[in-house]
């Protein structure tokens, strides 16, 4: 098992290249199921899930080919063709699925285009329960069956599904990606209320129209879907990854440097980008995408709830609260997504953060004038980088065990700190 050692204190500068978005690439992935025509992503990431997906797809018959050959395709930007024209197999199984929950992402194009799924329960970090029910109920309402028998769903549409309108009883962004894939090959109209707004929402409605789709309202909460009778082949580039980006422009704000996130967009992290400049740092779009530095006048504390998109997402509040660590004042930092979503809490207060936690819903953070190396431990994937985070800011050297939480979100993260300035490696346990 690995582990990543980081000496602390060094101003990051230069340019860092933002990856493709694992959360829009792993349900454009799932989206190949839906026709028999060739799909060809770009722009993918070289993560643990999305070779987890692969497996998944390739195990039901998907043939997937890797162009390495594309610019940069073997590296940053990886091309993938799936072709589903020979898929033998609607069973999703628990060893595939068990490591990722993103996998119940292949229910909805199984059911749509082959009238029958079985697929595991899936699994994925251990920051809440997160079930899987309101992706059924929104199956069942355009007339599928489902059955939960020994740890698996059992789906099946005998008759095709058919369009309905769907009311979120919550806003989820994984029940939503299924129901619009369902949807696609749906005879008749869905529409689909409550529906989550986020970008990776919107990348896979447009990539559904590019293969022939008819879906409208994107970028709202209300998305229609008139359903087709079959999709085409498309071509389509996976959109940038907003977390990597609120994460790197965390990273410029509290090591004090100046870093550009090559290939971003201002857009993706409105709400990131509000707060980290009330917290004192400095962000402009250029040309080449992003950049972030410090203001002179250092950081300082400031409030945040994580909320559905446009709201501050959840997936930056470890990150924030290592910043909030090393500011001036307090800052109290609720979570609304997710309960067990403080579990690096214990980690940075062995850096020497002043962090009180209450009723496991929020946390007052108490800057300190600087954080400490320390052995401490990743427990998920967000907390993870919370910590290496929080190593480049602290004196001393800091050891993180787990990383491998890391491999599930962030590409060459090592790599990329590096060529930045960061004393960062990464050695076998």
């Amino acid at each position: 098992m690995d582990k990543i050692i980081i000496r602390g204190g060094v101003p990051l500068n230069g340019e860092i290249p933002i990856s493709g978005a694992k959360n829009a690439a792993l349900p454009l992935m799932a989206a190949c199921l839906l026709t028999d025509k060739p799909l060809t992503l770009s722009n993918l990431p070289h993560l643990a899930d999305i070779s987890t997906m692969a497996h998944l797809l390739a195990d039901l018959g998907v043939s997937i080919a890797m162009n390495g050959d594309a610019p940069n395709g073997g590296h940053h930007g990886r091309v993938f063709t799936l072709d589903a024209s020979e898929v033998n197999n609607t069973l999703a199984d628990y060893e595939l699925v068990r490591t990722m929950r993103a996998s119940v992402l292949v229910l909805g194009p199984l059911l749509a285009r082959f009238g029958e799924a079985k697929v595991s329960l899936p699994g994925g970090c251990a920051i809440g329960t997160r079930p899987v029910d309101i992706h059924l109920k929104g199956l069942e309402a355009l007339g599928a069956e489902i059955n939960l028998e020994e740890g698996y769903i059992h789906a099946k549409a005998p008759n095709g599904l058919k369009g309905n309108r769907f009311i979120f009883p919550l806003v989820s962004v994984g029940a939503t990606e299924n129901l619009l894939m369902a949807a696609a090959l749906a005879d008749g109209d869905t529409v689909l209320s409550n529906a989550a707004r986020e970008p990776e929402v919107s990348d896979l409605a447009n990539c559904l129209n590019a293969m022939g789709a008819n879906i409208s309202g994107i970028g709202t909460d209300t998305l229609t879907v008139q359903g087709v009778k079959e999709l085409k082949a498309a071509n389509y580039a996976v959109l940038p990854d907003r977390i990597e980006t609120g994460t790197y422009a965390t990273a410029a704000a509290i090591t004090g440097g100046e870093l550009t996130l090559v290939g971003s967009r201002l857009d993706l992290i409105e709400s990131v980008a509000e707060t980290l400049i009330a917290a004192g740092a400095e962000i402009e779009e250029t040309e080449k995408g992003i950049r972030v530095s410090r203001t002179k006048n250092g950081l300082k504390g400031v409030d945040v709830i994580t909320e559905p998109y446009p709201g501050f997402p959840t997936d930056m509040q470890a990150q924030l609260m290592a910043l909030m660590a090393v500011s001036e004042g307090a800052s109290l930092i609720t979570e609304t997504i997710f309960e067990n979503r403080f579990m690096h809490v214990p980690e940075l207060m062995r850096m020497g953060a002043n962090i009180n936690v209450h009723h496991q819903a929020s946390a007052i953070v108490r800057g300190v004038k600087k954080l400490s190396g320390a052995p401490v431990m990743a427990t998920d994937l967000r907390a993870s980088v919370s910590l290496v985070l929080a190593g480049l800011a602290a004196e001393g050297e800091t050891v993180i065990s787990r990383v491998y939480h890391l491999d599930r979100g962030y590409e060459h993260l090592e790599a990329k700190l590096s060529a930045c300035g960061a004393h960062i490696e990464r050695v076998k346990e």
